[in-house]
């Protein structure tokens, strides 16, 4: 028997196997998002407004029914805002 066992009958080479492919990811991911902060700071550089850049990027996750419904409830709200009140019309 090659896996070694704790007294809980849990196999410790498994659980070690785990962490580490767990552990890859982690840093891969710490890499990509650094990638991806690069992009965006040579973005910039070229004089794009990266806070619209990650606007795109979130309504591109969106499908198009959900991205109409968001556009449609932004545009109502932003009337409601530029309405009078009711309380201002009747002072």
């Amino acid at each position: 028997m090659t896996d070694t066992t704790d007294t809980v009958g849990v196999a410790g080479e498994r659980i070690c196997s785990i962490i580490e492919r767990v552990e890859r990811i982690e840093e891969e991911i710490k890499d990509l998002m650094e990638t991806k902060k690069e992009i965006f700071a040579e973005a910039k550089g070229e004089g794009l407004d990266v806070k619209v850049l990650k606007e795109i990027l979130k309504l591109r996750k969106q499908d198009k029914d959900e991205r109409d419904e968001q556009e449609s409830l932004l545009e109502v709200y932003l009337r409601a805002m530029d309405a009078p009140s009711p309380v201002a019309q009747a002072a």
